[in-house]
């Protein structure tokens, strides 16, 4: 085990969102902001900006790190855009109205389909139908749940093919 590997979580976390100089085995060094060190196996996730807005996402693993040197503190830019690599290309923010015109209007496609959906939880947010299945915000098919996987699949084509038509 190396000195990496011997790090804890909470030593890892200071290279979170910082331009770093990983020095691998064989001589082998990789440059990238830092998304997350795995805690299991003290793996580095990095990430470079390449042109046209793409990423490329490397993944050094723990036991094959020699020594991680910081060469670039983050800024809020910067941390913001680490924090969106991963996030769904629908997962633009809503404003409280957006979100409640598109509740509504899947609530009535539903019911004009004659799919029976009720309101839940305190503020109303959560779409229930047929007290099987809930949709949260925003009411999308990935925000569908249940535990009866075939009522979750066509609910999520229906939706799915709904918002197709919107668009």
């Amino acid at each position: 085990m190396n000195d990496w590997q011997r790090k804890s979580p909470l030593d890892w976390e200071k290279y979170v969102n910082k331009m770093v100089k990983v020095a691998a085995i064989e001589k082998h060094e990789y440059e990238g902001w830092v998304l997350t060190v795995d805690p299991v196996s003290a793996s580095v996730v990095l990430a470079t900006f390449l042109e046209n807005e793409k990423v490329s996402i490397s993944v050094v693993l723990g036991h094959a790190v020699q020594e991680v040197e910081i060469l670039k503190e983050g800024d809020d830019e910067m941390k913001q855009r680490l924090s969106c690599i991963f996030a769904p290309e629908e997962s633009k923010a809503y404003s409280p109205e957006e979100l409640e015109k598109r509740k509504n209007d899947l609530k009535t496609w539903l019911e004009t389909n004659h799919i029976p959906v009720t309101e839940q939880g305190e503020s109303g947010r959560t779409l229930c139908v047929v007290g099987v299945l809930t949709i949260d915000p925003p009411y999308g098919p990935e925000e569908c749940s249940s535990s009866n996987e075939i009522i979750l699949s066509r609910v999520q084509g229906l939706i799915q093919g709904y918002l197709e038509r919107q668009q």
